[in-house]
Order: C-alpha cells, then structure tokens, then sequence
C-alpha cells in the first residue's frame, strides 16, 4: 500500500472515470484532490465512504479548469495547501459531438481549450514541483478514438490524439529525474459521455471487441493505480489501452 501522505491530483473527479479513479485512489491509501466545477452527490457520498474506510481520503477542490489564466494560482495554492504532489490525473474533458462541418467555432474551441490547453498547462506548473522533488507521476486521459477515429467525433478525437504526443515528448523531458508520463486510452464505457449511444450501438461495439463486453470504469481506475505505483516505475511514454479488445 502507498504511503498515505502521497497526493494525487485528479481532474473531472465529480463523475464518471474521474469519480471511479478518485474512490479506488483513495481505497487504497492515496490522498486524492479531486477538481471539478461543482462537487456532485456521488462525489459526497465517495468522500464519505472514503473517510468511512479510513485508509486514504478524497479533498474537493472546487476549479474551472476551463480558466486557463488562473490555473498558475492554482497549481501553487495546490503546493500550499496539500506540499508536494506524487501524481497528476489529466482525466477532465469534454465529449462534445458534432459533425465538424457544422460545429460552430465556439464549440471547436470550448472542446481545444478544455482537453488540450487545461491539460497542459496544468502539467506545466505542477511538474515543476515534480522536478523539484525528482519524482512524480503524470497520467493523461485519451481514448481509442484518437487512433481509431469515430464519426461525429473529429475534434474530439483531435484533442485526445494531441494528449498523446505530449505524453511521448514529456515522458523524454522529464524522465532524467525520475517522472514518468504515460497516457491511457479507454475504449467505450458506461458513462455520461457514452449516454448518446443507444442499446444497439452498445451491443453493437460490445460485439466486436475481443472480449465481447464493454470495458468498466474501474478498470481505467485499476490502470492508473498501477501507473501511479512503484511496480510501474519503468514504464514512460506510452499508451495503456483498456477496451476489452475493441481496437485489438
């Protein structure tokens, strides 16, 4: 089990694989601070199972990560409040869909702005506290459509193909000191981004996978745990794909 002491940032944490990362995280001993706009009730009650539990604790931190300006601040009351941060969640994002050539620009720029700026910029400042205490964990969250591709999901897939090169490049910048950088690319899962996909198109991509079922949130959870841990202190640079075989 980590040390207790070490923090873990995860952005987006109000839902979805955010939440399910927040809870296993904490299930398993890590303090985690989870960012979102607004802390929702299956937050609450996950903070509270948490402290129930007794083994690490989940702090809402609440922050738009949108705001791209006010993320420097940020990342030092960040410092401040919880001292040196082990690990960094990139998981909020948007799913918006769209075909692209009738997405209005503001829409293309809401989606870049959010999962490609925020992420970075983020990372910019709280890795140099990483470098600082040479050792830290980085983890962003892409997807299979990045490689895959999906219709009505062009710009979409832009931003999660974009987390990969600047996984692969970071991963050589600030490996010298000891900090990984990995990304992981679920395939589709049951949450509020897959709402749009009815029955036969769930059963329809269940199908062709590997595995024929749809991959869990707690099984992105299970990978970034073991991203963060010290069993996976040698891996850098590189895309853990969880999707039950579908791009198999």
């Amino acid at each position: 089990m980590p040390d207790k002491r070490k923090t873990v940032v995860v952005t987006g944490a109000s839902r979805g694989v955010g939440l399910g990362v927040s809870a296993r995280l904490a299930a398993a001993g890590y303090r985690v601070v989870g960012v979102a706009r607004k802390e929702s009730s299956a937050l609450t009650k996950a903070i509270k199972a948490a402290d129930k539990a007794g083994h690490g604790e989940i702090i809402f931190l609440p922050f738009d990560l949108a705001d791209i300006d006010a993320i420097s601040d940020f990342a030092r009351r960040l410092k401040s409040e919880y001292g040196p941060i082990w690990g960094l969640v990139n998981n909020a994002g948007l799913g918006t869909e769209g075909v692209l050539s009738n997405m209005h620009n503001s829409q293309i720029e809401q989606l870049i702005r959010l999962n490609t700026i925020s992420p970075i910029v983020l990372t910019k400042y709280i890795v140099r506290s990483m470098l600082t205490e040479g050792c830290g964990r980085v983890i962003n969250m892409s997807s299979i459509i990045a490689s895959t591709g999906y219709n009505g999901l062009s710009v979409y897939a832009a931003t999660k193909a974009s987390l990969v090169g600047f996984t692969k490049s970071l991963a050589r910048e600030v490996g010298r000191v000891g900090v990984t950088v990995n990304a992981v690319a679920p395939g589709f899962m049951d949450t509020d981004m897959t709402t749009g996909l009815g029955d036969a198109d769930r059963s329809k991509i269940a199908k062709r996978s590997a595995l024929r079922r749809l991959a869990e949130v707690d099984d992105v959870a299970a990978m970034v745990e073991f991203l963060l841990s010290d069993a996976a202190h040698n891996i850098t640079g590189t895309v853990m794909t969880v999707d039950a075989g579908n791009t198999a």
